[in-house]
């Protein structure tokens, strides 16, 4: 069974750029280095070669992960405002004592929480999905229960 990979426009974009790249540049790069390895001899103790080896397994393998997270995406497709929260929901909460903080529910592939983006399968993720604006949502973190209100769903 496959695993479906929720993803906005805006990833599966930069998904299809970085498979391009991969596969266009990278690929060309890693080749080169490795000829160039070759032409400086004994491939057996050519710490060169190895590492360009090293590099064209990390690059396959990173090419077909893409390619994968591709096959399988489903795309989230924002509605506009909603009164639940929602992949592709921008929800704005807020913990008692703290600033509110918002964030945007994305698939997992694209989860940068750095940067507000929030995976549908994290813990605050999954608690946040179907609720509304006004509701307190209890969820597990790393430094235990937390509880946080639904400012507002975008």
């Amino acid at each position: 069974m496959t695993q479906e990979t929720f993803l906005t426009r805006d990833g599966y974009k930069k998904l299809k750029e970085e498979l391009e790249y991969l596969k266009t540049v990278r690929r060309v790069e890693v080749a080169q280095a490795i000829h160039d390895a070759k032409i400086d001899g004994d491939v057996m103790e050519n710490a060169g070669y190895e590492e360009a080896k090293r590099q064209q397994a990390f690059l396959e393998g990173r090419i077909m992960t893409v390619e994968a997270l591709l096959k399988n995406a489903v795309l989230i497709e924002s509605n506009g405002c909603s009164d639940t929260v929602g992949l592709g929901s921008r929800v704005t909460v807020v913990e008692a004592g703290f600033e509110p903080e918002t964030y945007s529910i994305v698939g997992s592939a694209e989860a940068n929480p750095g940067a507000g983006r929030i995976s549908n399968e994290s813990p605050l993720g999954k608690a946040l999905i179907g609720h509304k604006a006004g509701d307190r949502v209890t969820f597990e973190a790393p430094s235990g229960l937390v509880e946080i209100k639904v400012v507002s769903i975008e």
